[in-house]
């Protein structure tokens, strides 16, 4: 098997050109009260030229069409994202998008002022490491007081986050949806947890034979999660989702065992540096509420990408420093 057949654009960019597994994700994630006029069944897939700062269109960012249920459709803007940074001018991107598909639309289907445009729905699924926490506003990156009568004139383009790692596995457990067992799978604890999501992947796929034709991209899911987790497969993969999720449930007793051995203390030890990190952070954060009040988005986002001894300069500063953008200097 080609490797390129195992990353996870790859498969995420497969899984979600089909209307199914699109209306699956929305049905999980998405406030009920923004889809409840919708007609996802007659979804379909817009032939959007978006394209990225640089000029080259980006693979994994969808358009979607949906019929609204009164007449008129709602335009959802799907971007996949699989960077393990968080992106600080998402919102910004999204708003330049958001323009450039409007002027596209009105050029296709010569739309006139009276028509008016259509509502968009900005949808970022992310399935990177750390959790996003960058601003979901345009507006959020204006500096700008609060009160000015100029924020009559600024663009307020918004977006709505799914991110994968967030969620809580008890409420994933407990979801009917074929997204939520694919979020399993891809952000395991250990092997263990990957098969069993696998397990139930393959009993949402029986019960489900009109669901997406997606079996064959959640077998590859499922063998490159394994290999982010080293856990050794073998080299003869039976051709079936059931067929593979069968043989690797036989093996996690071994796994666990071979799993706890090479990496328990390891695992115990960066699980440590991960929460002192996290806890000087906030802490910092905390000190710099109470010294400056609030604390804008970029420097939230600095402070939780940086290391131990970053955070310790910044912590010295700190009291020194008349505007906090001296702190970050």
């Amino acid at each position: 098997m080609p490797r390129h057949a195992r990353d996870s654009d790859y498969i995420y960019h497969n899984l979600f050109s089909h209307p199914k597994m699109v209306a699956d994700l929305l049905l999980a994630f998405m406030d009920p009260q923004w889809l409840i006029h919708l007609d996802l069944e007659r979804m379909r897939r817009h032939n959007s030229k978006l394209t990225a700062r640089k000029g080259e269109r980006r693979r994994g960012d969808m358009v979607w069409e949906i019929p609204t249920r009164q007449g008129g459709s709602l335009f959802i803007v799907l971007m996949l994202e699989f960077q393990s940074r968080v992106e600080e001018w998402m919102a910004l991107r999204y708003g330049g998008y958001a323009f450039l598909f409007y002027q596209q639309l009105v050029d296709e289907r010569k739309l006139k002022a009276a028509d008016g445009l259509p509502p968009l729905l900005p949808i970022l699924l992310y399935n990177g490491e750390p959790r996003w926490h960058a601003a979901t506003n345009v507006q959020n990156l204006i500096r700008l007081p609060e009160g000015s009568s100029l924020w009559n004139f600024q663009p307020g383009m918004g977006y709505s986050v799914i991110d994968e790692g967030a969620y809580p596995k008890e409420m994933l457990e407990g979801s009917p949806y074929l997204s939520a067992i694919l979020f399993r799978m891809e952000h395991p604890a250990n092997p263990e947890e990957m098969v069993r999501a696998a397990q139930d992947a393959s009993i949402w796929f029986e019960k489900h034979p009109d669901g997406p034709p997606v079996k064959h991209l959640f077998k590859e899911l499922l063998l490159a999660g394994l290999t982010r987790l080293k856990v050794d497969t073998p080299h003869r993969v039976p051709e079936t989702f059931q067929e593979v999720v069968v043989m690797l449930a036989a093996r996690v007793e071994q796994w666990a065992m071979e799993y706890e051995q090479r990496g328990e203390l390891k695992g115990e030890l960066k699980g440590a540096l991960k929460g002192e990190l996290k806890g000087n952070a906030e802490m910092l954060l905390n000190l710099l509420q109470d010294r400056f009040g609030s604390v804008p988005d970029w420097a939230r986002s600095k402070l939780f990408e940086a290391d131990l001894d970053t955070l310790k300069k910044w912590s010295k500063r700190l009291f020194g420093a008349e505007k906090i953008e001296q702190i970050f200097q």
